[in-house]
């Protein structure tokens, strides 16, 4: 049985972050989440799954109820490395509380929205002791250890596996950290997709006295580079910013001063809205080189991407989490389309997703940390949503 008083998010997120679970590895992190959940009468299920030429990864789904309609909430407990642990002012997986905020690797991203959604879910079907009606619906959970890594044994195939086993989905908060200046600003009700390019321009090799038995491929750089970023892919609309491309990386790989390179290699990212698919959008960059490349012999190539751009309408249920942020905070968030690419991707095909979780400030970065003000308001922010939804969903 529970105990009537469920554990607090902060309680949560310091075991989370506790577990050095740097992806993939899991280091008991899901687990924990798992015993939680089963304590609270909870369905829940630890999944293993394997690709070949990548890692295992431990994933979980949880449900509590058994009707619809079935809300439900993602997120990941893997973590990016720390980097140079002296470098912090506590250690990165000590869960330090100092100075009114909670420190560690994922603090925000994103143990700190995950402890936040699970306290609130526990909050919530305890009933406040026992005074709440019945839950007419469900409420899951859908945790990966493989959101910082390749996302191949994560999310995408735990959404395969909880389908084939005849689960539904209505509706998704994923807790990323979404928020720029405070807490509930911003909802992400859509990602731009990513497309990585890789071009190689080809030459041939030689002296730099002999320029006439080789062929130097570096010339036919500024022109393609031109072409690549002019003009813009798109002038963007009304839910996204253009698309946008940048050049990571130029190289030849030639240490001498006396030797025309054989080759040039440049590497690039595109950032792109949903005026495309990475098949149109592959298609448009190849026109571009061959236009620019003067004949020149080239390879490109693009890294496979199951990241694509993806939009939830504004409506009854984006209006549904900003009411209750509004609730909580007095502060109407701003919807967004902006940043990085997230598991929401995956999640979008099934059912409206959308994004609210912490202040994105210290992501990734040395002394990631989070205010305890905020653990504790997006764990009510996240209750609100509970209680407006099946308010709702019993209405």
């Amino acid at each position: 049985m529970m105990p009537l008083d469920p554990p607090t998010a902060l309680d949560i997120a310091r075991a989370l972050i506790a577990f050095p679970s740097v992806t993939p590895a899991d280091a008991g992190a899901l687990p924990y989440l798992r015993d939680l959940f089963v304590r609270a009468g909870f369905a829940a299920d630890l999944v293993t799954f394997r690709a070949p030429g990548t890692p295992d990864v431990l994933n979980l789904y949880a449900r509590f109820g058994s009707g619809g309609p079935n809300l439900a909430f993602a997120g990941h407990t893997d973590v990016v490395p720390p980097g140079d642990v002296s470098r912090w002012r506590f250690n990165p997986f000590s869960a330090t509380v100092a100075d009114g905020e909670l420190w560690g690797r994922g603090a925000c991203d994103m143990k700190g929205g995950v402890a936040a959604a699970v306290a609130a879910a526990l909050r919530f079907v305890a009933g406040e002791r026992g005074q709440r009606p019945r839950l007419q619906g469900s409420i899951s959970f859908l945790v990966t250890g493989d959101e910082e890594g390749p996302s191949i044994n994560g999310t995408v195939k735990l959404i395969d596996w909880a389908l084939a086993r005849g689960e539904r989905f209505d509706h998704c908060i994923v807790g990323e950290p979404t928020c720029v200046a405070a807490l509930g600003d911003t909802i992400k009700h859509g990602r731009r997709g990513s497309l990585t390019g890789r071009l190689t321009l080809h030459g041939r090799q030689g002296h730099v006295a002999y320029p006439h038995v080789a062929d130097n491929p570096i010339p036919t750089l500024a022109p393609v580079l031109a072409a690549l970023m002019a003009p813009p892919l798109d002038a963007g609309g009304p839910d996204f910013e253009p698309s946008n491309l940048e050049v990571v990386s130029v190289d030849v790989g030639n240490p001498a001063a006396n030797v025309i390179p054989g080759e040039v290699r440049l590497v690039f990212n595109i950032r792109f809205n949903d005026a495309w698919t990475p098949e149109t959008l592959a298609a448009k960059i190849a026109g571009r080189v061959e236009a620019a490349s003067g004949g020149r012999r080239f390879t490109l190539t693009f890294d496979p991407s199951n990241a694509t751009a993806f939009l939830t309408r504004r409506g009854p249920f984006t209006d549904l989490v900003a009411d209750a942020v509004e609730d909580v905070t007095g502060r109407r968030p701003e919807l967004s389309t902006g940043g990085g690419t997230s598991d929401a991707r995956f999640i979008k095909s099934v059912c409206p997703v959308v994004e609210l979780g912490l202040v994105n400030a210290t992501i990734h970065a040395v002394d990631e940390r989070v205010p305890l003000e905020d653990l504790e308001g997006l764990t009510r922010i996240y209750e609100r949503v509970l209680e407006r939804y099946f308010a709702a969903s019993g209405s």
